[in-house]
């Protein structure tokens, strides 16, 4: 049986369209509801920003919010929350957004997880890919491709690697013209978006990564300007080196913790919160049949 409540873990708001929009209308159209939990604001930290730009910062957020709201109706999705992190500070808060996560399977009896694919195009997209992992023994998890530069060019919705239960759908032409229309609500990332097609999407259940390393060999889509001699703000300069040993000391802990029967959960209280998320999933799969 198809997936009735699917929750979309999306880094960034317009992350739920670029990836996996014309899956959500299909899904829709099929009778779901798609829920999406948004794990950032999309924007960076004001200290970030060029020094004239840090007093607009609250504007920034609140322009945001709008265009997400926007697009969330446009397309039917039901918002859950914003966990409130600034864009490129997911890594620094995975035990809380974990926690979050696990709150929002239970409180909307969701019975499958999208999330972006584990492909170097943003290091949130990485890290939500990560989190995403730690539930794939409770319900099904899969992975959409956003955007990627592996072989040395940008690809939209296209894996950087082919594996077995890859499934690549094509846009009917009126799914493609919503898409490109929900993409224009988010008119404050317009340059951002620029590569971002409309025609096809591809999704596969979740694999198994080794976060500790970049997803791809070669340069990533995130180290693609990291040749600018200025720190210029819309340009995540962090090393990736530093970026995946963090996401994947977190993932490596999570993983031996959930799979340690005296460990503790990825989650804000020791053991406590693991009980509780265990036995409301096993209250929901007596009750629906999640998994099965």
């Amino acid at each position: 049986m198809e997936p009735r409540r699917i929750l979309i873990l999306a880094p960034h708001p317009d992350d739920e369209i670029v990836a996996c929009g014309i899956a959500a209308l299909r899904a829709r159209a099929a009778g779901a509801q798609i829920f999406v939990l948004y794990l950032t604001t999309g924007i960076p930290a004001p200290e970030a920003l060029w020094p004239w730009q840090r007093r607009g910062h609250g504007a920034r957020l609140s322009r945001r919010r709008t265009e997400a709201r926007v697009a969330a109706a446009l397309f039917g999705l039901e918002p859950v929350g914003s966990l409130g992190h600034p864009s490129r500070r997911l890594r620094r808060h995975l035990d809380s957004a974990a926690a979050e996560i696990g709150r929002a399977i239970m409180e909307h009896a969701i019975e499958a997880l999208w999330v972006p694919a584990f492909e170097g195009a943003h290091q949130d997209h990485d890290a939500a890919n990560a989190l995403a992992a730690q539930f794939c023994g409770v319900l099904p998890v899969f992975e959409f491709a956003a955007y990627n530069f592996a072989g040395g060019r940008v690809r939209s919705n296209r894996f950087a690697d082919r594996h077995d239960g890859e499934v690549t759908i094509e846009a009917a032409p009126e799914e493609a013209a919503l898409k490109r229309q929900a993409l224009a609500c988010y008119e404050s990332e317009r340059g951002n978006l620029r590569h971002i097609g409309a025609e096809r999407e591809s999704w596969r259940p979740l694999r198994h990564y080794d976060y500790r390393v970049p997803p791809h060999p070669g340069r990533l889509f995130r180290e693609r300007f990291h040749w600018v001699p200025f720190r210029h703000p819309r340009i995540d300069f962090e090393a990736s080196a530093t970026v995946y040993a963090e996401i994947g000391r977190w993932a490596s802990a999570a993983a031996a913790k959930r799979h340690s029967p005296l460990g503790d959960s990825p989650g804000d209280e020791p053991r406590q919160a693991d009980r509780e998320f265990a036995g409301a999933l096993d209250e929901a799969e007596r009750e629906r049949g999640i998994g099965r």
